[in-house]
């Protein structure tokens, strides 16, 4: 059975009393779960979503969200995670490019959807965790208590069938929808489980955003798969990890690497007991031979597992095993099981060892391409490879090197910003003609925009009121740190940006 929802009905007949879910002090076993899905995939059913709909998801990190995938899955349909950071402009704008027939939130949010709903003819359930405020909303618990004990059939997929929708900033001004598919899940999964020897007994710590694939998928995901458990963080703190790391003894965690370096500043983290884990994942930047120390003072016996992947492939295409941690310090590793990975010139083809050019990803957790969007998934997805737009180079010995990111991304406290989307916000305003946004470093965030922007003559408009027109459009880590008011942007002769220059400003 391709469906991954599958995954549900074996874990509950293999590993019945074992926990499949933790949030705080509720725990869900693999049984457990199982009824809480078929009773959740019935509801759905009875509310008139069916196979092929979608279902917008607006939570934090909450068992909820994970049962609502598995729920929608078993019936064929999908969910669309949404960014809780984004602006209630940049929900809508997702839930109607979607075409989302329901959402599910919580009391934090529901009054920000309330205010969007009328304007998205698609949606037309909406439930909350939360009691209710009107008859409008659906209690989701409620739902459950009234299917709760009932069978529901899993769909036979396809397995190209949507199993999951996944927006991301990419480098235009709007986000576009990446199309996960069942397979494409499953071979991460097992790529995962081969590349980390998951089993049921492993623990995965969940303190990045579900929303995000470095919280859903690295691994994730692939721990479920193997019978393991998730222990959900409702929302990522320094504190709240490392004791969760000591009372619930995970074997795994994904940090992002500012997520990493809160914890390394912790006033006491050198008196913790952090043995249980294993394994980190990571990625990002390259990281330092004194970095790697302190880590492995942090995290005694772990290994960090540096690695490289995408959104478009469900994270986790190489990864750095634990005997080159050191030797090959820098590399994001080799190609997990069934990834083929290369660098190709601009003539799209391969390069000698060494040589820097484009990273290109194929294999069958490579995603589809991008809903509604034919003109940009054919711009990635090329003679059987899909291109990042990375720069990089693989050494001798097969070990891939990241060396630059994708042009014009902004990642900032492991969020993707897009500076197209940034730029298009600021040419709203109409004191500005013209924009370009950049990455400045940044001590915590790792990098945060900086604007230059190009007034219209006359105009008064001061940076505190830009950054002000900016949070009403924007989400608040896309809000630039600072705006720099300039008479004329650095162009090449065809009228090109030339952002390169503007990094180099001293300003």
């Amino acid at each position: 059975m391709i469906n991954f929802a599958s995954v549900v009905d074996r874990n509950a007949d293999r590993f019945p009393d074992g926990i499949a879910l933790s949030e705080g002090d509720r725990e869900v076993s693999h049984a457990d779960l199982r009824t809480r899905v078929d009773a959740l995939s019935n509801a759905f059913l009875e509310m008139g979503i069916d196979r092929g709909d979608i279902i917008g998801v607006l939570l934090y990190n909450h068992i909820e969200f994970l049962e609502t995938m598995f729920a929608a899955n078993r019936i064929g349909a999908a969910i669309v995670p949404l960014n809780y950071r984004l602006s209630a402009a940049e929900w809508a704008f997702i839930l109607e490019h979607a075409d989302a027939v329901a959402i599910v939130t919580e009391a934090e949010f529901v009054e920000k959807v309330d205010a969007l709903v009328p304007g998205l003819p698609h949606v037309k359930n909406k439930l909350t965790l939360d009691t209710p405020t009107d008859n409008s909303w659906t209690e989701y618990s409620a739902l459950v208590r009234r299917h709760w004990g009932s069978a529901s059939e899993l769909v036979d997929v396809e397995p190209a069938d949507l199993q999951r929708l996944m927006y991301t900033s990419g480098t235009t001004s709007r986000p576009k929808g990446v199309m996960l598919s069942h397979q494409n899940l499953l071979y991460k999964n097992l790529a995962h489980i081969l590349e980390f020897s998951l089993t049921s007994a492993d623990t995965t710590l969940v303190c990045g955003p579900l929303y995000h694939v470095g919280g859903m998928d690295l691994p994730g995901l692939a721990t479920l798969h193997a019978g393991g458990r998730l222990c959900l963080l409702r929302r990522f703190d320094p504190a709240a990890v490392i004791d969760a790391v000591e009372r619930l003894r995970p074997t795994n965690v994904w940090l992002a690497p500012s997520m990493m370096n809160s914890i390394l500043q912790l006033p006491d983290i050198a008196s913790c007991d952090t043995s249980s884990i294993r394994f980190i994942t990571g990625g990002g930047e390259k990281m330092p031979i004194p970095l790697l120390d302190r880590i492995a003072r942090t995290f005694p016996g772990a290994w960090f597992a540096d690695a490289y992947g995408l959104t478009e492939t469900v994270s986790g295409d190489t990864v750095n095993d634990s005997a080159h941690m050191r030797s090959k310090v820098g590399s994001v590793g080799r190609p997990v099981a069934h990834t083929q990975v290369a660098v190709v010139d601009d003539d799209d083809v391969a390069v000698p060892s060494g040589t820097l050019g484009e990273i290109v990803v194929r294999g069958p957790k490579v995603m589809s391409g991008y809903w509604r969007d034919p003109e940009a998934t054919a711009k990635v997805l090329r003679n059987g490879w899909l291109h990042t737009g990375d720069i990089g180079r693989i050494d001798a010995d097969g070990f891939l090197y990241i060396e630059d990111r994708k042009k014009d991304m902004i990642v900032s406290g492991g969020e993707n910003i897009a500076s197209p989307e940034v730029e298009r916000v600021l040419y709203e305003n109409p004191d500005v003609i013209e924009a370009a946004v950049i990455g400045v470093p940044h001590p915590r965030w790792g990098e945060v925009p900086k604007a230059f922007v190009v007034l219209r003559p006359g105009s008064t408009v001061d940076e505190d009121s830009l950054k002000e027109f900016c949070r009403g459009r924007l989400a608040k880590y896309k809000v630039p740190s600072s705006i720099v008011y300039i008479e004329s942007l650095p162009r090449t002769p065809s009228g090109k940006i030339l952002k390169r220059e503007l990094r180099d400003v001293d300003l």
